[in-house]
């Protein structure tokens, strides 16, 4: 398939599973054609990207290894920026803060699970914007970003190009929004047939 959409998806020690699995999964089901889901790949290439190109140990201990690193990166259309405990210590990781910020300006849509928009936030992507989190973390993004309109009752928010979720679960939403957004909503409901999972009706807020 030609002129596939590429999504960088970060990874980092003590990211929250889901928060990528669940996104990596919706992103990699989408298929333009349902009648030939087997002969056909997805329109998005999917990958995962960290800063060292050694083994990840997630909160849960699953380990996975990721397919760039930051530095061999290529270009992207979508960036997506997950949660999970290990964003308390990426949020003062200034090296990749810089390289969130960087990547923020260059490709075509911006994203983030769970904590992962503490990351976009520290790294000045959701200045002025709205956006919101997991719901245990909405008092910390409040009082680190007072510049952000913080949503608290959406579980996907939409704000220009910039599109964030709640916790964990949420980021299955998240992404199939993003797919509505790049293939129509018709595309979207088949890939959420296809994983049993319900179309997430009316949870996005277009800023």
């Amino acid at each position: 398939m030609q002129n596939r959409t590429t999504i960088g998806i970060l990874i980092f020690d003590d990211v929250e599973v889901l928060d990528y699995c669940g996104p990596y999964e919706v992103f990699c089901s989408v298929r333009l054609n349902e009648e030939k889901r087997r002969e056909e790949t997805s329109p998005f290439d999917v990958l995962l990207v960290a800063e060292k190109g050694d083994v990840i140990r997630t909160s849960g201990g699953m380990r996975v290894l990721p397919d760039v690193t930051t530095a061999e990166c290529p270009s992207l259309d979508i960036m997506l920026v997950p949660g999970g405990w290990g964003t308390r210590r990426e949020i003062s990781n200034e090296p990749l803060l810089a390289w969130i910020a960087k990547r923020a300006k260059e490709v075509a849509t911006v994203t983030s699970v769970c904590t992962g928009a503490m990351l976009l936030g520290k790294a000045g992507v959701l200045a002025g914007r709205h956006a919101t989190t997991h719901w245990k973390s909405l008092v910390w993004m409040k009082d680190s970003f007072p510049d952000v309109i913080v949503e608290e009752k959406l579980h996907v928010v939409r704000d220009g190009n910039v599109f964030t979720s709640a916790g964990i679960s949420a980021g299955i939403d998240l992404a199939l929004v993003v797919t509505a957004e790049y293939f129509g909503e018709e595309i979207a409901r088949s890939t959420a047939r296809h994983m049993e999972y319900p179309f997430p009706d009316s949870l996005d807020r277009r800023v």
